[in-house]
């Protein structure tokens, strides 16, 4: 597959992801996401201590196959607790799984190399194990979100 069409298109020299994000467009902070749909599944807290533990409860917005929002422009409309992301957020939410494209460049790290930015393949971070497909449960199925903890990283 060819690598997308905005690759080196900037007048910097950069590759638009290299850049701050605070210095990326709307076009170019949406196309940063890589699709894996880790952040769309839901948390649960233990009341105590504060810690956040993932579980493998999708949102009922996640197409869990593709790793997409289902309806992403009405989102907050039908989730409405569903986190946007801007580049101030992605610096203080401690939850954004470790492979995040906002978090590593928020990290000033170098995406990696299944991410369709840089393998021009949509279907990378799925065969990379790397995105939601295969292990997760609708919210309308789960029941008691304590019984999905999950013992991955994620």
């Amino acid at each position: 597959m060819c690598a997308p069409s905005w690759k080196n298109g900037s007048s910097d020299g950069l590759n638009f992801w290299e850049k701050p994000l605070d210095k990326l467009d709307r076009a170019e902070w949406e196309a940063l996401c890589d699709g894996c749909g880790k952040c769309c599944l839901h948390k649960a807290e233990d009341e105590d201590t504060g810690r956040v533990y993932p579980t493998n409860v999708a949102c009922r917005l996640l197409d869990r196959h593709s790793g997409q929002c289902s309806n992403y422009s009405e989102r907050r409309r039908f989730v409405p607790d569903c986190v946007r992301l801007t580049p101030q957020k992605v610096k203080t939410i401690s939850w954004l799984p470790r492979t995040c494209a906002y978090r590593l460049r928020g990290e000033g790290k170098p995406l990696p190399s299944w991410h369709y930015l840089i393998s021009g393949d949509r279907e990378a971070v799925h065969r990379a194990k790397e995105s939601v497909r295969g292990w997760t449960i609708a919210e309308a199925d789960a029941g008691d979100w304590e019984n999905h903890l999950v013992d991955r990283e994620l």
